[in-house]
């Protein structure tokens, strides 16, 4: 069960790439430019009021030091970037091990 959990998971969060990927691909023709959008711009447009309270959250529960190096530039990094390298480590943990034979 958590297996499929999280294959389906991984299977969203390609889905969710491969749009954002669409939308820059788009956005960058219609504008003659090369266009992305950035993980913290799409989760502002996603999260709109839960959003604004993640910084002084894991500031003042984690780490100050979490979010300025560390979350700060993984929501600079492209959004399809992000979200397909989460899918695809989640869609490869819900693989199944396949068994070894042993060699007469």
């Amino acid at each position: 069960m958590l297996r499929f959990m999280t294959r389906a998971l991984g299977l969203l969060l390609l889905a969710g790439a491969f749009a954002a990927l669409v939308a820059d691909g788009v956005r960058s023709i219609a504008g003659e430019a090369w266009s992305v959008t950035p993980l913290g711009a799409a989760a502002i447009w996603l999260f709109p009021k839960s959003f604004p309270i993640l910084q002084p959250a894991v500031e003042r529960h984690l780490h100050p030091w979490l979010w300025d190096p560390v979350l700060l530039n993984l929501f600079l990094a492209p959004a399809f970037v992000v979200l397909g390298l989460l899918g695809v480590l989640l869609f490869a943990i819900g693989l199944r091990r396949r068994e070894r034979r042993k060699a007469p």
